[in-house]
C-alpha cells in the first residue's frame, strides 16, 4: 500500500513545476522558506524544518491546539513525583511507526539515549544541537512496553513543553539502525504523514498514513517546496504553483487581503528578531558600543516600513508573548543617534567598519536583507562602518552557530521559542558556547544571569518564574550582547479550496486536519 502512495504521489508531482497553472486534487503544495537541512528532528533547528518535521513524527505529548499547554499524544497520561524530578509516561498501545515496527518505552528510551548519552551507539548519527533541552535528564528507563520514566536531575519547570517542541519527537530505532547518519535523509516516525521523497532543492513529498493512530487525514499528500525568494513565493502563490505558503513578505500581504480567491491567516506567538554582537572582540566588545547599536537603529521605521506593521519593537530576550514572565516595565531602547554617537565617541569606536553576517531567507527571518540595508544605513549616520556578508540560510546558520569570533561583529537572528527559557538558555548563558554545543555565538558572560536561569529552570511555581525572567529580561537589556529589533506576528497566505488550516503560536504546521476542496 505504502508504493502506491508513493507512486501516486510521484504521478501527480509529475504535473507540478513552478508554472504549473493548478495544483493535484487532495494534494497540498506549501512554499517554503528554504531547503530543509534534515528531516531528523534531533539534528535539526530551523522551524522551516520542523513544520514537515511535526507532520511525519509524534512526541509523547504536543501543544494543545491554538495554545501552547501541553496535552497527552504518544502518552496517554503522565504522572509527576511530588519532588518533581520524576516522570512516568503511559503510552498509548497498538500505534506502529510507519515501517511496522511497534512504537512502545524502549523506542521512547532509544530517541533520549541516542541524543544525550555520547556513549550510546547511535550517538554517532548527530550531532544534536538542541541537546540541551533536555539536559537536566538523567535517565529514561522502560519500566515495561508501555511504560517509561525520565529521572531528572533536579527539577526542570520546562520539561514537558520541551517534550511538545520538535526534539521531543519519538523516531523508529529500527530506521536509525538501518539508515545510521543517513537517517535524516530516511524519516520514520509514528505521524499523520509518512515520508516519500526528497529531491533536493525541489520539493519533499509526504503521503496520508492511512493507519495513523488519531485517524487519518483527508489530505492523500503535502508537497513542501523550498522557494527561498520571497518574491517568487508570491509569484507562485497567485499563479496557483502552491496551496499555502508562510511568512510573506509584508508588502505583498495586500495582494491576498480582501481577495476572495485567498485567505490570510495572522497569530501572535512568542517570536524575537535581533542582532547577535560580538562581544569578545572588535567594537561590540564594549558595552558603550552595543547599547550605542541599540539606540541607533530605527526600529520603528523598520517595523512600520520595511514589515509594514506586522511586527512590534523588541525590548529584551524574552519575548512579550511570554506575558506572564515579563512585566512591561523594561522598554524598547527609543531610537537616539545623539546618544549613539556619543557612546561611539566615547568608546573610541568612531570610524571602524564592522562585519555583517545576513540571511537571504530562513525561518522568522521577515524581510532580512531590506532590513539590514535599513540597518547599515542607521549604523553610517553614527560613525560605524557595515560591510554586509549575504548568505543562502543553512550556510548562514553553519556561520553563524559555530561563533562569529574571527569572522564577523554581528549577525542577524530569529527565534521563534516555546518558553521563556529557550532562547537565553541556550544563547545567553556562559556554558552554552559554540565550542560547547550552545547557540551564544556573540560569547556573551554575566554570572547573574547564568544563576537567574539556572534557579527559574527548577522553580515550578509559574509567578516566581516570572519574577526570575523579569530580571533576566532588565540585566540583558542593559548589557545589550544583543541588538532587540522586533516581536513578529507571524502570518500565512492559502488558497479558498484550503480548509481546516490554522497557525499554530509554536510557528509549527500542524496538516492532518486541512483538506483542500
Amino acid at each position: 500500500m505504502r508504493w502506491f502512495f508513493t507512486v501516486a504521489a510521484a504521478f501527480l508531482l509529475a504535473l507540478i513545476g513552478p508554472a504549473a497553472a493548478q495544483t493535484p486534487p487532495n494534494v497540498l503544495i506549501v512554499g517554503q522558506i528554504a531547503e530543509p537541512k534534515s528531516l531528523d528532528p534531533q539534528a535539526v533547528t530551523a522551524t522551516n524544518d520542523f513544520r514537515i518535521l511535526m507532520n511525519v513524527y509524534d512526541g509523547l505529548v504536543r501543544f494543545k491546539k491554538g495554545t501552547l499547554e501541553v496535552e497527552p499524544a504518544l502518552a496517554k497520561s503522565w504522572d509527576i513525583s511530588d519532588d518533581g524530578t520524576t516522570y512516568t509516561f503511559h503510552l498509548r498501545e497498538g500505534v506502529k511507526f510507519q515501517d511496522g515496527t511497534p512504537f512502545d518505552a524502549d523506542a521512547v528510551k532509544f530517541t533520549f539515549d541516542r541524543m544525550l548519552d555520547d556513549k550510546n551507539p547511535y550517538h554517532d548519527t548527530g550531532p544534536f544541537p538542541l541537546a540541551f533541552f533536555f539536559s537536566q535528564v538523567d535517565t529514561v528507563t522502560a519500566k515495561d512496553a508501555h511504560t517509561v520514566v525520565f529521572k531528572l536531575k533536579q527539577p526542570f519547570a520546562p520539561f514537558l513543553s520541551n517534550l511538545a517542541y520538535p526534539t521531543g519527537l519519538i523516531v523508529s530505532p529500527a530506521a536509525v539502525k538501518k539508515w545510521g547518519k543517513d537517517f535524516g535523509r530516511h524519516p520514520v516516525g509514528t505521524g499523520a504523514f509518512q515520508f516519500a521523497e526528497w529531491d533536493p532543492n525541489t520539493k519533499v513529498v509526504v503521503t496520508r498514513n492511512k493507519d495513523y493512530w488519531d485517524g487519518a487525514p483527508k489530505l492523500e499528500a503535502v508537497v513542501f517546496r523550498p522557494i527561498t525568494d520571497a518574491n517568487t513565493r508570491v509569484a507562485e502563490m497567485l499563479s496557483g504553483g502552491i496551496d499555502l505558503m508562510v511568512e510573506v513578505p509584508p508588502d505583498s500581504l495586500s495582494q491576498f487581503k480582501g481577495n476572495a480567491a485567498y485567505k490570510v491567516y495572522e497569530q501572535a506567538g512568542p517570536h524575537l528578531w535581533f542582532l547577535i554582537l560580538n562581544t569578545k572582540e572588535g567594537p561590540f566588545s564594549d558595552k558603550r558600543v552595543r547599547q550605542a547599536v541599540n539606540y541607533a537603529i530605527d526600529k520603528k521605521a523598520l517595523v512600520d516600513d520595511v514589515l509594514q506593521g506586522t511586527a512590534d519593537v523588541a525590548a529584551g530576550p524574552i519575548p512579550p508573548a511570554f506575558g506572564w514572565a515579563t512585566d512591561g516595565s523594561v522598554k524598547p531602547y527609543p531610537y537616539d543617534p545623539a546618544k549613539a554617537k556619543k557612546l561611539i565617541r566615547e568608546a573610541g569606536a568612531e570610524g571602524k567598519t564592522v562585519t555583517f553576517y545576513v540571511a537571504q531567507g530562513g525561518s522568522g527571518m521577515l524581510d532580512p536583507v531590506a532590513m539590514a540595508t535599513a540597518i547599515q544605513a542607521d549604523l553610517k549616520k553614527v560613525g560605524l562602518k557595515v560591510r554586509i556578508e549575504t548568505y543562502e540560510w543553512n550556510t548562514f546558520l553553519a556561520n553563524v552557530n559555530s561563533g562569529l569570533k574571527g569572522k564577523a561583529d554581528m549577525a542577524e537572528m530569529a527565534w521563534m521559542t516555546n518558553d521563556p527559557d529557550t532562547l537565553p538558555f541556550l544563547a545567553l548563558r556562559s556554558d552554552a558556547m559554540p565550542k560547547d554545543g550552545g547557540f551564544n555565538s556573540g560569547y556573551y558572560s554575566n554570572p547573574k544571569v547564568d544563576k537567574l536561569l539556572d534557579e527559574a529552570r527548577k522553580t515550578t511555581d509559574q509567578a516566581k518564574r516570572g519574577k526570575l525572567y523579569e530580571q533576566v529580561q532588565k540585566i540583558v537589556h542593559d548589557d545589550a550582547p544583543w541588538a532587540f529589533i522586533a516581536n513578529w506576528k507571524q502570518n500565512a497566505v492559502a488558497t479558498a479550496a484550503v480548509k481546516g488550516f490554522e497557525l499554530e503560536p509554536s510557528f509549527l504546521l500542524i496538516l492532518k486536519d486541512v483538506t483542500k476542496g
